[in-house]
């Protein structure tokens, strides 16, 4: 994964030089269709980034697919002594960027770009569970 690659995600396209290169710095997991990320109520020790490849998002009232460029996981770690919400899957061929919990909440307080591209997506999440 180059740091183009990664600026070239929307979520990602105000992050400074630093914050991209601690990105990459974390490396890629990929996985297979079928493998899952999160389980509901495990601890949250990370999010994840995809950079190609969907997941299946299964809440306990819905289900939708999340594809590139979008953050899995990040509830339980915004959300102190909170489990995970969903269960998480590779839909697809999945390549991701794992975001520890503490460099996951220091890009929320250090990098305004991502927190705010961070808030549109869960409020877009949002809506759209609720209109289903």
């Amino acid at each position: 994964m180059t740091t183009a690659e990664l600026r070239d995600l929307p979520i990602l396209a105000g992050l400074s030089d630093g914050a991209l290169e601690r990105l990459r710095g974390f490396g890629e997991v990929r996985a297979d269709p079928g493998q899952v990320l999160t389980r509901e109520d495990d601890p949250g020790a990370g999010a994840f980034l995809i950079l190609d490849g969907t997941v299946t998002v299964e809440l306990r009232s819905a289900t939708f697919e999340l594809g590139p460029g979008t953050v899995v996981g990040e509830l339980a770690l915004l959300v102190p002594d909170t489990g995970r919400v969903a269960r998480v899957r590779a839909a697809s061929p999945l390549r991701c960027v794992p975001i520890p919990r503490e460099d996951f909440v220091d890009l929320v307080e250090t990098e305004p770009t991502f927190a705010l591209a961070l808030l549109r997506e869960l409020a877009r999440r949002l809506a759209e569970v609720h209109s289903t």
